[in-house]
């Protein structure tokens, strides 16, 4: 497989919908976070150097910039979910014959289970920084193209429900409860900030439709 990011969207829509377990969740998740960046930054470049927006050139500058970070970092998400998922199969694979096979075998799955779960927080932490974004976009924007930003925070929130379903999923499966607790509660911190200012966003901008 070529390495995800680089495909054509057909091709990755073909592999998601096959019977190979990656891509899957993790990295559909990764590129709704970065649609929504993407969208960010399609506010910003439609308002950038039109006069009419001049008083906030600045800061739709520090945005775009700001956005396509974060559509890099997301886009990473996309192959990392991937490469993480085929090191736990690695470990599940590993010879189960004797003593000191299972627990080699044991202690080599739990240690890329961490990674398994720290893979989506990284993206749920970066699709919470894209809906935060978002409200900046649709206050300072062209409002020609506020649906856009509308559109970029349902995007990174729908991004942060799904990487918030891996982490779950990852984290039960921990021995390590204090490491998992730990991640859980970022993860619960982010999740109630970022639905609050997701619904508030949406309804804000409905209204001006």
């Amino acid at each position: 497989m070529s390495e995800i990011k680089t495909q054509p969207i057909q091709q990755f829509l073909n592999e998601l919908a096959s019977k190979s377990a990656t891509p899957g969740g993790g990295s559909a998740a990764a590129i709704m976070g970065a649609q929504g960046a993407a969208l960010i930054s399609m506010v910003c470049n439609l308002t950038i150097g039109k006069p009419t927006f001049a008083d906030v050139e600045a800061e739709m500058q520090t945005l775009l910039v700001q956005a396509e970070d974060l559509r890099q970092q997301l886009t990473d998400c996309i192959q990392a979910d991937v490469d993480v998922f085929n090191r736990v199969m690695a470990a599940y694979g590993l010879p189960k014959d004797t003593d000191a096979d299972k627990a080699a075998r044991s202690a080599a799955i739990q240690s890329v289970m961490k990674e398994a779960t720290d893979v989506p927080l990284d993206c749920a932490r970066a699709c919470a920084k894209v809906i935060e974004l978002s409200k900046l976009a649709a206050d300072k924007g062209n409002p020609n193209v506020i649906s856009d930003a509308g559109a970029a925070v349902v995007s990174a929130y729908g991004g942060l429900k799904t990487a918030a379903l891996n982490v779950y999923i990852n984290a039960g499966s921990l021995k390590d409860r204090d490491f998992a607790d730990a991640k859980l509660a970022e993860l619960s911190i982010i999740m109630q900030n970022s639905e609050s200012a997701t619904e508030s966003l949406y309804q804000m901008i409905k209204a001006k439709l």
